[in-house]
């Protein structure tokens, strides 16, 4: 399924008038503020954030899975979903795949679909949390820190794998996740543990191209709860270090234990040049995979602040790799990445707004009151005009959520693909 961009269109004429009034309104009060409106509106425009292949079906909990029906049972048919929210958006400029559940059959006609809806490859993810069919060796107690050099060769050589079917596909990086952890104390070793990983990591890292990066990703707990081998920003760090250059730390919001100051995580990783991506979402108890900023908005704001001012002030540190990791049981999953999207660019928005060099002389001057100011009049000011002319400069949707219902999209999926659909992955 494919909309056109006369749909769009179309459906743009019924609002564009409201549009133009709140557009007219908040531009003339940002100018006076002394801000270029057309630069923050060029800014947003050009904002992209990948979409990976694995939250386009119904999410899942260990207790039941319920289908949104019309689901992409295919990795061409992901795509389609995948061209539908940057349709709609215009912020959905890349793909996520997750091997193996996404192995393309005809790579050349898989780039030639995802070309002509202006979708590029990111970074490819490589599995090594789950046994996958007529595999030799289990990662029941591990993948790459596991006692068995077998296991770990399996897992290395996996990663290889990924690396080379990402190059087919024109990605540039590779995200290592790991569930290596232990349940129960005296199960593991920490030590040997810790440097089994960092060895496969080196020999992972031999395989990648030259213009490619490795991005490692730390979780604290789950689906080991005693101890996780790569645990929290720390040891992503390290192993990184270990690696070498194109080696960086991934942070996931979801990741971390209640309350931690990811802000603080990804203003230091950005001074020390190894930031490598993020990956947006939103919790209230832990990795809940929850839409972005459905929880903790301004949370997400204060982080986009430090994110903003990392990429202006450290030129050491790569162009980041964006991507939402989310899913839901309870959300049609197109409708719910449309909201993830919109949250982000507002997130962006806002921390565009924040006059930098006035928050500097208040934080000289020790002035915190005048420096919590500064953030909240940028967090209040409504930004969804500056998102919706940012859409409108290229092509999107005015109001996407709307456009999406009121062209029936996931009705044309049912009617397209059936109800008894299932996307691969979990």
């Amino acid at each position: 399924m494919k909309i056109q961009k006369e749909q769009i269109l179309d459906f743009n004429k019924k609002g564009i008038n409201n549009h133009n009034e709140d557009f007219d309104f908040l531009a003339n009060k940002l100018t006076k503020q002394g801000h270029n409106v057309t630069a923050l509106v060029s800014k947003l425009s050009e904002f992209q954030v990948a979409i990976p292949s694995w939250a386009l079906g119904a999410g899942g909990t260990r207790f039941g899975r319920f289908s949104f029906y019309g689901e992409p049972s295919t990795l061409e048919q992901k795509i389609d979903d995948v061209g539908i929210l940057h349709s709609l958006t215009q912020t959905a400029g890349a793909v996520s795949l997750h091997i193996p559940w996404d192995i393309p059959s005809d790579y050349r006609a898989i780039k030639q679909q995802a070309d002509s809806l202006d979708i590029k490859f990111d970074s490819v993810n490589s599995n090594t949390f789950q046994d996958q069919k007529n595999a030799e060796e289990s990662y029941k107690y591990g993948s790459l820190s596991n006692t068995s050099k077998a296991v770990r060769d399996q897992a290395i050589q996996h990663n290889i794998d990924v690396i080379n079917i990402g190059n087919q596909l024109g990605s540039k990086s590779l995200t290592v996740w790991l569930a290596d952890g232990s349940s129960f104390p005296g199960q593991n070793n920490f030590q040997k543990a810790f440097q089994n990983t960092q060895n496969s990591l080196q020999e992972i890292y031999k395989a990648l191209p030259d213009d490619w990066k490795m991005l490692i990703e730390y979780k604290p707990y789950e689906p080991n709860f005693y101890s996780t081998v790569i645990q929290d920003w720390g040891a992503s760090l390290m192993l990184a270090n270990g690696c070498g250059d194109k080696a960086y730390t991934l942070v996931d919001l979801g990741h971390h234990l209640p309350n931690s100051n990811i802000e603080q995580i990804v203003s230091i990783l950005q001074l020390k040049g190894k930031l490598g991506g993020f990956h947006f979402n939103d919790s209230k108890y832990g990795d809940d995979d929850l839409t972005v900023g459905s929880i903790k908005p301004y949370a997400l704001f204060l982080i986009f602040n430090e994110l903003v001012y990392g990429m202006e002030n450290n030129p050491q540190n790569p162009e980041l790799a964006w991507m939402i990791d989310a899913s839901h049981n309870v959300k049609d999953p197109l409708e719910d990445l449309i909201q993830s999207l919109e949250a982000i660019q507002e997130a962006y928005a806002k921390a565009l707004l924040i006059d930098q060099d006035a928050l500097k002389a208040a934080q000289l001057e020790n002035d915190v009151v005048k420096c919590q100011e500064i953030l909240q009049g940028a967090y209040r000011t409504d930004v969804r005009p500056l998102l919706a002319a940012a859409r409108l400069k290229t092509g999107g949707a005015i109001s996407p959520i709307q456009s999406y219902r009121n062209l029936a999209i996931r009705d044309g999926l049912i009617k397209e693909r059936g109800k008894n659909t299932v996307a691969t992955g979990l």
